[in-house]
């Protein structure tokens, strides 16, 4: 089991008072899984994601991941743990501009120092080939188009080879053509043992994935 969650709530304070955004969450996640999680606009989608993640704690409740537990992390370790276990692709690249493409990717072994500082362009390089944009690897990344920006991201996201991948509607941006090649790739990582979990609106995604998790009012229906 790669993912698993028990009674996981989460509320957060706001002007109108306490806001539940998750109401005891059961949910378990085999590794090698591509789980596409939906529901409508503050279903609670983007907080679970944050949870499995470890972006963000829950008020009560576990997370495991990977045989981590969450909880039991201090601030600095779950940062490490983070950076080392998961890989985050988002829904606008945040692509660092004046980084080359492979200096992007490079990005995450440089702050976790998983890799060997030799080893970092070599593996950046592959990377981008996995994704299939490796001729972009010197280029800043406003001259690529959307579509070859999200592939880098993903090749980021896959820098340190975490346990699991995780994606906030990655192809919200992009056209149909292009979301069905990004929702393909993550379709192929798992094939590969990879974990992929993301939220999504996109049909597609929800066809292609092995497992749709539907949430609404903070719960798994």
């Amino acid at each position: 089991m790669m993912i698993t969650l028990q009674g996981v709530t989460k509320t957060f304070e706001t002007p109108a008072g306490a806001f539940p955004a998750l109401r005891g969450i059961d949910l378990e996640i085999h590794t090698g899984e591509f789980v596409a999680i939906v529901g409508r606009s503050g279903s609670g989608k983007s907080t679970l994601l944050n949870m499995i993640a470890g972006i963000d704690r829950p008020t009560s409740g576990s997370v495991a991941v990977g045989g981590t537990m969450l909880q039991g992390l201090d601030h600095d370790r779950l940062a490490t743990w983070r950076g080392r276990a998961v890989g985050v692709v988002f829904q606008f690249f945040q692509l660092l501009p004046t980084l080359t493409v492979a200096e992007n990717v490079m990005l995450p072994m440089d702050f976790s120092r998983t890799i060997p500082a030799g080893q970092r362009r070599g593996r950046a390089l592959d990377l981008l080939g996995r994704v299939g944009v490796p001729e972009q690897a010197d280029k800043l990344p406003a001259t690529l188009s959307g579509g070859q920006q999200q592939r880098v991201d993903i090749a980021r996201a896959l820098a340190n080879d975490p346990l699991l991948i995780v994606a906030d509607e990655p192809t919200g941006n992009l056209d149909s053509a292009t979301s069905g090649e990004i929702f393909r790739l993550f379709a192929a990582l798992t094939a590969q043992g990879k974990t992929v979990v993301l939220v999504t609106h996109e049909r597609e995604a929800v066809s292609g994935a092995g497992r749709t998790v539907t949430l609404a009012d903070g719960r798994v229906v």
